[in-house]
């Protein structure tokens, strides 16, 4: 199904009794977390050869080319890890990995691995419109100064809305099923979704991947190998960072964790130290740093949390995880006579499927599953917009498995009234999570999706398609109560988790943390709500962040 998860690496926050050591080498850059964004600046900073830089990674290997080597059977004998192979991203549910997923890192689900959360979700690679950034991202964010950003972004990183390197469209049965029913029925537009990302009303089309060659890419096979041949840039893995070493508003490098040993890696006088773990874990790495609300700080520090770090060095920014954001969701499961299921699994795939992808990197296993996206807007009394998407999966869910029956997945997306705060608990350790109010909060939210969903059924009859989870003939009252219940369809956590170091109020237009002269967050935390899956907008970001720090550098 349809489930792409956007967020970045994430990191260790445990503290250890173990002696501080400090590590011969100073760097003028150094990067936590190696999700998108993570890469793409340490990256991108390491361009200029007089300027060293550290790339800090919690996980391990992911990719075959970062080491990798976690794999069925059917994969021995290549050069390809389960994360290379983009229809195998479905079977992180049903065969886990303690490799790549967090392990009592953080309370969601998300990658601790080279690559972060871009190693294990859909790799979908959709360009958020440019009302995005003219409407939600203050002065020195919007299109037109992101759009050089966008333009590098394309020149690096691949991708494709016809994965299968036989040029052919494969499940094409819920594509012709939805293009008839949206298209034909309910006045959208089938049209190239990137081509046209100014249109995000009533549209429809083939999802875009960040793929390449019949394999899973994004900034790890891109950027990060580039980077890899530079003697000024360094990736360390297996190293998780307890917190940033600070005196007043300047960092001076970070305490980490390697196999139990704890050390201090220095930032070179006018260093930098960015903060990439994502939307979770960056504001929780700040708060450890003595950088947040100051109830919240005062809480750490009794649960020695803090280090020997003073209140007196606290300092008081209370946005630091306020406005967390993730897309509100819902299955319904669409049958009809037309449709044809296709599940994929981890071992044994069908002998043919395997052999095509392996000798042609094509057919099913080419991409992750989805067979169509689309989006349309909620326009309010006030002249407010909300947007909503949705989109087609290759198979059913829960008790809705037949052979004709497919995953509709429904988002709520830019326009949103509703946000959380990332919240430390979960024991001893502190780990960050989403407050309870991340959902619905507000009921706009709700309403709007609602609506969405009844323009969508309205638009059902002459199609074949039914909808089995949630009556057709269901009113917008009905579907707001159905879709704000907790059933296995409703309320899911999609973990495209963004906005919760939002600049302007926790970093500032350059990214610096606010109250910090050298301490940067570049990742999720800093992008607010799009109306398109965020990982293309994270790394549109990350692009943006680099002209801005590499120009305080000098």
């Amino acid at each position: 199904m349809l489930l792409p998860f956007l967020l970045q690496l994430l990191f260790s926050i445990h503290l250890q009794a173990t002696p501080i050591k400090r590590q011969a080498t100073s760097y003028d850059v150094i990067v936590v977390g190696s999700g998108p964004a993570g890469v793409i600046i340490a990256s991108r900073l390491s361009e200029n050869p007089a300027r060293s830089v550290l790339l800090i990674e919690g996980g391990g290997p992911s990719y075959y080319v970062t080491g990798g080597r976690e794999r069925p059977q059917w994969l021995s004998g290549t050069n390809l890890s389960r994360v290379d192979v983009p229809g195998l991203y479905s079977t992180i549910y049903s065969n886990p990995s303690t490799a790549l997923l967090c392990q009592n890192k953080i309370r969601a689900y998300g990658a601790c691995t080279i690559g972060g959360n871009s190693a294990i979700n859909a790799g979908l690679f959709f360009e958020p419109p440019a009302s995005d950034f003219d409407k939600y991202f203050p002065a020195g964010w919007k299109h037109s100064d992101v759009t050089p950003a966008i333009t590098r972004l394309y020149q690096k990183q691949p991708s494709t809305n016809r994965p299968s390197q036989d040029g052919l469209y494969y499940q094409q049965s819920g594509y012709n099923a939805a293009k008839q029913w949206l298209v034909g029925n309910a006045n959208y537009t089938e049209l190239n979704i990137n081509a046209n990302s100014r249109r995000k009303t009533k549209v429809f089309g083939h999802p875009v991947y960040d793929y390449q060659n019949g394999q899973r890419s994004g900034p790890v096979i891109t950027y990060l190998q580039q980077a890899l041949t530079r003697p000024n840039f360094r990736l360390q893995s297996g190293t998780w960072v307890q917190r940033v070493v600070r005196t007043g508003n300047t960092a001076t490098g970070v305490i980490v964790n390697v196999n139990g040993a704890t050390s201090t890696i220095s930032l070179k006088p006018n260093g930098r130290v960015i903060v990439s773990g994502g939307a979770l874990k960056s504001p929780e790495l700040l708060m450890k740093s003595g950088i947040g609300d100051p109830a919240v700080l005062t809480t750490l520090a009794s649960a020695n949390q803090l280090g020997s770090l003073p209140s007196s060095q606290w300092i008081n920014n209370t946005a630091v995880g306020a406005g967390l954001f993730d897309n509100p969701n819902t299955f319904i499961e669409m049958s009809a006579p037309t449709i044809q299921a296709y599940n994929y699994v981890y071992e044994n795939p069908p002998a043919a499927d395997q052999s095509l992808y392996l000798t042609k990197k094509s057919g099913h296993y080419s991409f992750a599953g989805g067979s169509c996206s689309f989006w349309d807007t909620v326009t309010h009394a006030d002249g407010t917009v909300a947007g909503v998407q949705g989109g087609l999966g290759n198979a059913g869910y829960q008790a809705y498995t037949d052979a004709m029956t497919v995953t509709m997945n429904i988002y709520g997306t830019s326009g949103l009234k509703s946000s959380g705060r990332v919240q430390l608990g979960g024991g001893p350790d502190y780990l960050p999570g989403p407050s309870g109010d991340v959902y619905y909060s507000n009921p706009q939210d709700a309403l709007d999706i609602a609506t969405f969903i009844r323009r969508l059924f309205d638009a059902l009859p002459g199609t074949g398609l039914t909808p089995l989870n949630l009556d057709a003939s269901s009113t917008v009252a009905q579907i707001v109560s159905y879709i704000t219940s907790w059933t296995p369809y409703t309320r899911g956590q999609v973990n495209h988790w963004s906005s919760s170091c939002r600049i302007g109020a926790c970093v500032d237009v350059n990214t610096t943390v606010v109250g910090m002269r050298n301490l940067h967050v570049v990742d999720a935390s800093i992008v607010a709500p799009l109306t398109v899956n965020p990982q293309m907008g994270v790394m549109i970001a990350a692009e943006r962040a680099w002209e801005l720090i590499d120009r305080l550098m000098g």
